[in-house]
């Protein structure tokens, strides 16, 4: 396991950091997880106020004991905003007491979605001043954000300098965050990415044609070591649902080298690919076609359509696609399918797509069942 500083906190983590959302089936998963994870390297424990009974397993796990000192494992909880400080100060201590800690390593604002999210951050008595005074009083030690946010409200949050850390979404099949990353390295921010293999393009079960063109590798290696190779990056989350689902992340643990020749080829291959397959419909996520009337999140339709069509990511597509509408601000945006051709964004797209057309195409490709987050 490799070890990188987090930015201005100064905490050396764990190249992978435990996310608990789904290892939650039952108090003793979410030890055998927990103990499993440390075992193998990991310093870095996440959970949320939001992620079920999360934050109650892993406090018992605490209490029963890890194989190294509480001051060797780094805990970090997430809070949502509030737009008031007495609200907040509830929540720091109950997630205190459910965790049955004194101080929390880290504490993230989570889901920073939204201006007001903001708002309420920069407000003198919103949530920020409840966070400081537990900063103040030793609580916590350091406080950042977690984002599903537009790239221009996480760069709005960063330059805020309110925060040690942020955790953002940033894979190979979507960079649209990239200048958010180079900001926080700017402002000496540890960077936090948010589950590679889920949200990255639900590596964990990649269809053949994907397989195939990352061959020798595979899907979720590669994505890994794009992301590992970025010295800006300093974890990544892996969320397993058991203790047997760290073992394939954690093989490329120390795996922080300059991509090699053949991967650099593998990926100028996946490029080529999609450009092939696509031809002249095409999204290549300038933005420039937004906003639109209906509040349709085109670039991200786009991009799901893109995947499912050049590398028959299909069942990603639908899983992310089925979001819009049923996640409010963590996945914000209409259906493609609320498109009135209205032509507003014709004009603006410098590759002259037929949006209209493209997001019936993407409409009928991907719409499927709803589905709705853990906390939704």
């Amino acid at each position: 396991m490799q070890y990188r500083r987090f930015g201005k906190t100064n905490l050396r983590l764990s190249v992978f950091s435990l996310g608990t959302m789904r290892c939650n089936a039952s108090p003793e998963n979410a030890w055998q997880t927990i103990h499993k994870a440390i075992a193998l390297g990991i310093n870095h424990v996440e959970t949320a106020r939001g992620y079920g009974k999360s934050e109650e397993y892993l406090g018992e796990a605490l209490i029963v004991g890890l194989p190294v000192k509480r001051s060797q494992v780094y805990i970090t909880t997430k809070i949502p905003p509030t737009a008031d400080a007495d609200t907040m100060r509830r929540y720091i201590d109950e997630s205190l007491e459910r965790l049955k800690l004194d101080y929390l390593d880290c504490l993230g604002i989570h889901g920073l979605n939204t201006w007001e999210h903001l708002d309420w951050v920069k407000a003198k008595s919103g949530c920020m001043q409840a966070v400081q005074e537990a900063v103040a009083d030793g609580r916590v030690r350091h406080v950042g954000f977690s984002t599903h946010a537009p790239v221009e409200i996480i760069l709005a949050a960063i330059n805020t300098d309110f925060f040690d850390f942020v955790n953002l979404h940033y894979y190979y099949f979507f960079q649209r965050n990239a200048a958010a990353i180079q900001r926080a390295f700017e402002k000496d921010m540890g960077v936090f990415i948010i589950s590679p293999a889920d949200k990255g393009g639900r590596l964990y079960t990649p269809p053949q044609t994907l397989k195939d063109l990352c061959h020798p590798f595979s899907p979720l290696e590669l994505n890994y070591r794009f992301l590992l190779t970025d010295p800006r990056i300093t974890t990544l989350s892996v969320g397993p649902a058991h203790p047997n689902e760290l073992i394939e992340p954690l093989r490329v643990a120390d795996c922080d080298t300059e991509l090699t020749p053949e991967e650099m080829k593998v990926f100028q291959g996946l490029e080529n690919h999609q450009r092939a397959t696509l031809g002249t419909d095409k999204c290549s996520q300038c933005y420039a076609c937004l906003p639109c009337p209906e509040n349709i999140n085109i670039p991200e339709v786009l991009r799901l359509r893109n995947l499912a069509v050049a590398y028959d990511m299909t069942e990603f597509g639908q899983y992310r696609y089925r979001m819009f509408e049923n996640a409010g601000h963590w996945f914000a945006g209409m259906k493609a399918n609320r498109c009135t051709e209205c032509g507003e964004c014709l004009p603006r797209c410098p590759e002259n797509l037929e949006i209209p057309t493209l997001l019936h195409d993407a409409h009928q490709r991907l719409n499927g069942r709803e589905g709705r987050r853990l906390w939704g």
